[in-house]
């Protein structure tokens, strides 16, 4: 790992507990300055914070939650939330896609992996809770790809979108860059394929 890079992990994990005792000030202060632990962007995902093992029960009964992604490193969920393998016994499977707090970008390969693993609860019709620390940058990321390929709109639309819904995101300009590479790739993928299909006259 670059030096760089390395730096930026470390900053990320000393600054995780503030700026996470900061979002859960958000999610009890009432008034102006409230945000919302998590939001339903649409019948099948649900964008938010740290799902905390308190939420077990309410994710899984309430919202029909049987998937969840988790764009976090693994010291970042190890006492607040439920392991792999407490979400199994409960019916819920997790996938990891570990990405650094603050200024980490979600791989391509880790967006498509994720788009896929929701289309699989869509067509189930459950639900994928998607979530890093608060809900606003990495997260946020994987649920723009999301809709970018359920509804083929650009990136732009579905950071639109979800801002509506969920006012606090923040994409960051190299989530943004790989959005629009995940953009190229399915646009470029959605034309081969109806080239591949459209019948000689």
């Amino acid at each position: 790992m670059a030096a760089g890079a390395l730096l930026e992990a470390g900053l990320a994990r000393v600054l995780y507990y503030p700026t996470l005792l900061y979002t859960v000030f958000r999610g009890k202060v009432p008034g102006r300055a409230h945000r919302d632990w998590y939001h339903r962007i649409d019948p099948t995902v649900l964008l938010g914070a740290l799902p905390l093992r308190s939420m077990t029960r309410r994710l899984v009964q309430d919202e029909n939650v049987r998937g969840v992604i988790t764009m976090n490193e693994e010291y970042e969920t190890r006492f607040l939330c439920n392991s792999s393998k407490e979400w199994k016994k409960v019916g819920v499977e997790q996938l990891w896609l570990s990405t650094v707090d603050m200024t980490g970008v979600p791989t391509l390969a880790h967006l498509q992996k994720g788009v896929q693993f929701a289309l699989k609860y869509q067509s189930r019709g459950q639900c994928v809770y998607v979530h890093c620390k608060a809900g606003r940058s990495r997260s946020a990321t994987m649920v723009a790809a999301y809709l970018m390929q359920v509804h083929h709109w650009t990136p732009e639309e579905a950071i639109r979108a979800i801002t509506k819904i969920r006012s606090h995101i923040y994409i960051r300009p190299g989530q943004l860059e790989v959005l629009k590479e995940f953009h190229r790739v399915t646009t470029a993928g959605a034309a081969k394929n109806e080239i591949q299909h459209t019948p000689l006259t």
